[in-house]
């Protein structure tokens, strides 16, 4: 059984910074429980969609629902999306983090 969207398109925002997602209501966020990946527009629908496979501390459930409010999100902006399930998108990232490979000094 599919997820239920639970996303609503809220207006006014673009470049978040810290102070405006701490405002915006849980209901434009793919993962609304964890305030993940806001969806306030095109360009952060597609990031969500980019990134999905590379959240954390997800149940199967919650990557399931946050889908089905990309998807609604992304109807919403005009975002194409060819992926008909979560499992197309992938559950553990398909590319290194050259950051995590670096250790603390940052250095290559």
């Amino acid at each position: 059984m599919a997820s239920r969207a639970t996303w609503k398109p809220h207006t006014g925002q673009g470049e978040l910074s810290t102070d405006d997602r701490k405002s915006l209501p849980s209901s434009v966020y793919a993962y609304p429980s964890k305030r993940k990946e806001p969806l306030t527009d095109a360009r952060h629908v597609r990031n969500a969609l980019a990134r999905f496979d590379q959240v954390k501390d997800v149940s199967d459930d919650e990557r399931a629902s946050a889908f089905a409010n990309i998807r609604k999100a992304a109807r919403h902006y005009g975002v194409e999306m060819k992926e008909g399930d979560w499992r197309d998108l992938g559950r553990k990232p398909h590319t290194k983090n050259p950051a995590q490979s670096r250790g603390k000094s940052g250095a290559r």
